[in-house]
This record gives structure tokens, sequence and C-alpha cells, in this order.
């Protein structure tokens, strides 16, 4: 056993304080959400034609007003005779009362139809990012998307070098300060740095709380309190809509984030609220903290720290055992898994399902809302399938193990972006519809299990970064929608076909993991690497489910199987 193990049971197991801690985890994740869903909204086009010009008209068409200085001043397209977004008429100048005979970009600005989203002012209608300057606003959602990776992956290592905790508090001080000054924001070069840092400040909160959550709980309550914290980030996201129709300026909406990060600061800044995971001091030998965050768990779950039985130790026994080496603390780095033989290869092939389930998304939205979508509809859609495939997973996947629903789920996400590249010109309309909505499902629920299998199978000295690494990929792959808007959609086809083939390919990558399904979280990267099958169990594949090994075990199992 472990050493790590008796201490943990000794301070009261996952007992009442634990499963508090754990549960008071989950309401942070409302205010998380919120600030997280707020790209769609911020960039949400409205519709837009020009402001008519008079000095462009003929002097006999220049009293017009209302309705015929429009229809004389902006050209009309297709059958719904709509406006032009970003044309106007030009007239021969030496025929006055000629009709139009070319067309021109707009000179006076834009009229547009509020308000969007529940805005009435947003940084597209502040900086008239529409037209000539439409490319801005896929660059600013670009620029978001590589915050939340880069955020990803430099405050994931910063949570193995200082602490859960350390980073969690750390980003939500940046988080509050960036986020007030998107709320002053006065020019879009400015907006677009600062949404950048905030995304990558957001992203290092996110994951910070979701490796401490994690490293509370026992292997039975880890997907419950887990994957359940999910809901309440729908919530948080279901909430947005609603406070950007009070607020109606988007500055006032952003400041209103900021606000609510900054309260959440002043409240989970507390060490009682979330105090450092004891799991990773004591994986990292830093025994003293330890000591003082364990002896307080277990006299807030009613057990005396200097008590023991016959059939077990006291927690002040333990400890004593672990303090008789006098350890001294040592970290480890992202790239020590290069010296591993399994754990970087599950790694690679989760934070390759994570990169594909964030990228083919965008090729099913596409499917649903061929044309330029309103704000609502792919918004909402989004957030209640993320509900129903928490609860599916929530269902299944204690009962069937995370490989086979991953398994189950990239095969769905696979098949349904096949059959729609294959065959969508040939099917009918709820079947293009009903394949859209369950591709989308699937991968949001790989989405999701990517992030809890990654969490199970990296060690706790360097989980943060391991993770980090994963949710990156996922991050990397929604990159694919804003570039393919900032082409107009040329590529989108493309793009379909590089993303359903690497859905086929991760399905066969997926069947080379382990079952992480009631194991223990690995604590040293020795540990991570007996997380595989062996050869000998093939046939019985109940025996995947043991408990983890000691690495001395392990090493011995190994040695049996190449000696057979």
């Amino acid at each position: 056993m472990e050493p790590e193990v008796p201490v943990l049971r000794a301070a009261g197991g996952f007992g009442r304080a634990r499963r508090l801690l754990a549960a008071a985890s989950w309401l942070p994740c409302v205010v998380l959400g919120l600030a997280l869903s707020s790209e769609p909204l911020l960039t949400a086009l409205p519709a837009h034609h020009c402001r008519p010009d008079p000095a462009l008209l003929p002097p006999a068409l220049r009293a017009l007003r209302g309705p015929a200085l429009l229809d004389a001043s902006v050209p009309r397209l297709g059958p719904a005779r709509a406006p032009s977004p970003c044309l106007l008429l030009r007239y021969p100048e030496p025929a006055p009362r000629a009709g139009p005979n070319s067309t021109g970009p707009c000179t006076r600005g834009w009229h547009y139809a509020l308000p969007v989203a529940g805005l009435l002012r947003s940084p597209v209608t502040q900086w008239n990012l529409v037209c000539e300057d439409g490319w801005k606003v896929p660059v600013e959602q670009t620029s978001h998307f590589f915050g939340w990776l880069l955020g990803c992956v430099f405050l994931g290592m910063g949570c193995d070098r200082f602490g859960r905790r350390a980073m969690f508090v750390a980003s939500l001080v940046l988080a509050t300060g960036l986020g007030a000054g998107e709320a002053l924001a006065a020019s879009f070069p400015a907006l677009l740095a600062l949404r950048l840092f905030h995304g990558g400040a957001l992203a290092g909160a996110f994951l910070a709380l979701y490796v401490a959550r994690l490293e509370l709980c026992d292997p039975p309550h880890r997907l419950m309190f887990c994957i359940g914290a999910g809901l309440f980030s729908v919530v948080g996201t279901l909430l947005l809509p609603g406070l950007a129709l009070l607020a109606q300026d988007w500055h006032l909406l952003q400041g209103l984030s900021a606000l609510a990060t900054g309260l959440l600061l002043l409240f989970w800044g507390f060490p009682a609220l979330f105090p450092e995971s004891p799991r990773w001091l004591l994986a990292t030998g830093q025994l003293a903290r330890a000591r003082k965050i364990l002896w307080h768990l277990a006299e807030a779950s009613g057990m005396d720290p200097e008590d023991s039985t016959e059939e077990e130790s006291s927690l002040a026994t333990e400890l004593d055992v672990l303090f008789a080496g006098s350890p001294q603390p040592r970290y480890h780095w992202v790239l020590e898994l290069r010296h591993t033989h399994i754990t970087w290869k599950n790694g690679l092939i989760l934070g390759f399902s994570s990169l594909v389930s964030g990228g083919i998304r965008a090729s099913f939205l596409h499917r649903l809302f061929p044309h330029e979508p309103t704000f609502y509809g792919p918004y909402f859609l989004a957030a209640g399938l993320e509900v129903v495939a928490t609860v599916f997973l929530l269902l299944t996947v204690d009962h069937w193990g995370r490989r086979l629903i991953l398994l189950l789920g990239t095969l769905v996400m696979g098949l349904a972006s096949l059959l729609l590249l294959a065959g969508a010109q040939y099917l009918p309309g709820w079947t293009v519809l009903s394949l859209s909505v369950l591709g989308l499902l699937a991968s949001q629920a790989v989405s999701i299990l990517s992030s809890l299998f990654a969490a199970e199978i990296f060690p706790t000295v360097i989980r943060g970064a391991g993770l980090g690494l994963v949710l990156g990929a996922g991050f990397l792959g929604q990159v694919a929608a804003p570039l393919a808007d900032a082409h107009g959609r040329r590529g989108f086809f493309l793009q379909h076909v590089v993303f359903t083939s690497f859905a086929i390919l991760a399905l066969l990558c997926v069947l080379l993991l382990p079952e992480s399904r009631g194991r223990r979280l690995p604590q040293s990267l020795q540990d991570a690497d007996c997380l595989r099958r062996s050869p000998l169990l093939r046939g019985h594949p109940c025996q995947d489910h043991l408990p983890l090994l000691p690495s001395s075990h392990c090493r011995a199992q190994t040695q049996l199987v190449q000696e057979g």
C-alpha cells in the first residue's frame, strides 16, 4: 500500500469534511461558467446595413426620407430583398435622373438591428466590426481561445509547482483585474490583449478547481462530484443572457462578471473553503503543511487524530512514520513524461480525442445553421446538449467504465460526421438534423469524459500540467470555427474531411487506453505507468478494475508477463 493511503484514511477518508469541501467547489463553477461563456455573446453579429448617405444621391433624390431614402441608397439582395450589409448605390454624376450604375462601400457607418443577444451596445457595434473590419471578430475569438490554451498549459504547470490553491487564488485575482480592464477598454487592440489574458486566467482557475476537487474524492465519488460540477457551469451559461438583458451594455456586463469573480475570491480565497490539496502535499513531500490540513480534516470529520484502534493506526502515528525519513520537497515537471513508457501515450491519445471533439463541433453546427445563425439557437442548444451529455455520463460511466463510454462516444461522433460528409445532400432534412444533434451530443460527452479520464491517469505530481495539455488540445480544436469564419467558411468542407478522418483515427486509439474506474489516483510517474492492461488479463476484463498496485508490485507483474 502506498504511504498516502493509510494517512488519508486516518484523516477521515472521504468523510463529512471532504464531502462538504467537494460540494462547496461546485458553486464557483456558476461564476466561471458565466465568464467562460461570454465569447459568443460579445461577438454576436447583428443584422445591419449601411446608413444612407444623401451626398451620394442625385439632387432630385436628396430630399427623400425614411424607407424611400433607404431604397434609393442601399441595394437589395436575394428573394427576400434584404438591404445589402456592406454596399451603397452609386449614381452617375452627369445624369441627375439616371438610375444607379454601381455600388461602393459604406461612408456613414451602419444601422444595426438592436438589441443583439440582449445588448444594445456590443464590441461589434461600438467599433463597427463588420464588412471590411469583419475579420477582426474571428481574430478576437481565436485570441480568446488561445488564451484558454495558454492558461491551461502554463497555469497547469503552476498547479504542480506552487499548489492548487495558490494557482486558483492567483487566477481569480488576475481574472478580476483583467475583467475590470475589459469593462474599461477604450479600443479594439486593448480589448484583444485583455481577452487573451482574461481567457488564460479563467482557464487556470477552472483547471485548479477541477484538480483540487478530484483529489478530494475517493474512487466511488469521483464521477459524481467532478462531472456533476459541469451542471453548475451550465447554470452560469444559462444566466448570462438574462444578465445581458439587464445590463444592455457590454461594458456593464463585463463589469458585473468581474464583480462576481471578485466575490468568488472573497469567499473561496479563504483556506477554510479551499484548502491546499493534501494529496499533492504528500506526493511532493511537504509533510509539515500536509499535517496541518489533515489534522483539521480529521477533527472536522469527527475523528480524534491521536486515537488509534487495533485495526488502524491514528493519524498522528501515520504522519510520524512519514516524517521518519525527513523527506525534502520535490517537484516534477511535465517534461518528465518523456521518461515514462505508458503515461505519455495515454495522455497523447486523450489529448487527441479532446482536440477532435472540440474541432468537429463546428462541422455539426454548420449543418444545423448553414446560414449566419442567430445567437440564441446555437447558444442554448450547446448548453442543453451539455446537460444531456453530463447526465448520460453520470448514469453510464461508473457502470460501463470510462474506456467503453469514451469508445462509444467517439464511434457515434465519427459515424455521424462520416454520414453527413458522404450523404448530406441525399438525406432527408430530419435525418441531417438528427445526425448533427447526435454528433454534437457525442462530441460534448467525449470532451467531458476525456478531461476526467486524463485527470485520473496522470499522476498527482504532474496532474495539473497533464490535464492542462488535454484541455488545451480541446481549445485548440475549437479554434477551427473562427478560422473557418475568417475565410467566409470557404474551407469548411476540407475542415470537415480532416476532423472526420481524425475521429476515425481517435476511435482506434481509444482502444489502447487503460481503465481507470475504481482505481485510486496514481501519485508518482511510476504509479501512472502501472495503469495499463496486462496481456495476461485480456481474457478477464474484470481484472482491469483492480486497485492500482505499488510500483514494486507493478514491476514484478511486468516481469512475470515478460517471462511468461
